[in-house]
């Protein structure tokens, strides 16, 4: 028998904002319970009240969240927040997902779990997520590719650090959309492996488990970044974190819900011309879970995934990243939320709702240098 301590396998999935870490370490999660492996889920935002905490909680998953500041920021939190994962059941693997507009996560959250507690974890090797949508538009060196080039130059630098990439969604796209993705992607970044999966339908997930399993040099990718211009770029989108309680005399379709309050919202912001990072709706309710999404403001509004609930009463959490001031964001939220609710005979109450910028970025450990 080895005497080897328990080392707990730590998997961090990157991505921005809307490129689909949340269904991707559901189905992840999902591949290693099957291999016989006990797994945990630390899911990260700049809010409370997370909608992938309960996504992810409604699959059945251990999951434990850091919120109110990206991991970076608070390391301590994320490394507390896997303790207390271990207590309740000794987990072989950890599943972290960083909020989408962080970057610069090898220097301030890799390395440090390399350097300061290699004895509790086994670091694998840092993935990070692209999104086709704002992808293309980014990669192509679009002059209108939706955000401005601060936000522009936190995508790229997701890219950057990754040890490798994946190209998601590969289901809704077209084989030259695939093929022109792993061009621009290997002129991006030629050293880096680039994976094709869809974590919707599940192509390609053994390859995205064969890469993590590898061992070697990785997570050494330490970034040259402007700090002012990353925080400019974040402080560019509006956050939005919204709960309510949805109730009716008569029982109501709760998928319709969602996706009418998504759709309104589309086309909301799409009339005042302000891009929309990431759009997500979750309805709850006696073990049924719905989502309704937009991760652009060229793609359509989708029910990505069905609850075929109907109801007379549900918790829903509104959760929306957009490139508009914050304020005005809540004004179209609540509206479009009170008119869709109306136009269904249904009456909703607000429990908390968040709306802010994200402050400048002042991460706990950065290390400059890799471990040799």
């Amino acid at each position: 028998m080895s005497n080897e301590p328990h080392k707990i396998r730590f998997v961090m999935l990157g991505g921005f904002l809307g490129a689909g870490k949340t269904t991707a370490i559901g189905r992840l999660a999902k591949q290693y319970q099957d291999q016989g492996l006990k797994v945990g889920v630390v899911t990260n935002d700049q809010a409370a009240d997370l909608v992938d905490t309960n996504l992810l909680r409604s699959q059945g998953l251990n999951v434990g969240e850091v919120a109110g500041a990206c991991f970076c920021c608070n390391f301590n939190e994320l490394t507390s927040t896997v303790e207390t994962l271990a207590v309740d059941e000794r987990p072989d693997v950890v599943i972290a997902e960083p909020v989408g507009s962080c970057t610069d996560l090898v220097a301030t959250v890799v390395q440090p779990l390399m350097q300061l507690f290699d004895a509790q974890f086994d670091v694998a090797p840092y993935g990070v997520i692209l999104k086709p949508s704002h992808g293309l538009r980014i990669l192509r060196k679009e002059a209108q590719a939706g955000f401005s080039p601060k936000a522009a130059y936190i995508f790229e630098k997701q890219l950057e650090e990754a040890d490798f990439l994946i190209i998601n969604r590969i289901d809704e796209l077209s084989a030259e959309q695939v093929e022109e993705l792993s061009t621009l992607l290997s002129q991006f970044a030629p050293d880096t492996p680039i994976l094709r999966m869809s974590a919707k339908s599940g192509e390609g997930m053994d390859g995205l488990i064969e890469m993590l399993d590898q061992r070697g040099s990785y997570g050494q990718k330490i970034l040259e970044l402007d700090y002012d211009l990353y925080a400019e770029g974040e402080a560019e989108l509006g956050w939005l974190n919204s709960s309510l309680d949805a109730t009716s005399d008569e029982v109501f379709v709760l998928d319709d819900l969602l996706l009418g309050i998504v759709e309104g919202l589309r086309q909301r912001l799409e009339a005042i011309q302000a891009e929309t990072a990431h759009l997500k709706t979750i309805g709850l309710w006696e073990g049924a879970y719905g989502v309704a999404n937009l991760v652009s403001s060229d793609t359509p509004a989708v029910l990505s995934l069905p609850s075929h609930c109907q109801t007379k009463l549900a918790h829903v959490v509104v959760n929306a990243r957009v490139a508009v001031d914050p304020e005005a964001l809540r004004a179209q939220v609540e509206e479009v939320v009170e008119s869709v609710a109306s136009q269904m005979g249904v009456t909703v109450a607000f429990h908390q709702t968040q709306s802010f910028r994200p402050g400048r970025p002042v991460p706990t450990h950065r290390f400059a240098k890799p471990s040799s």
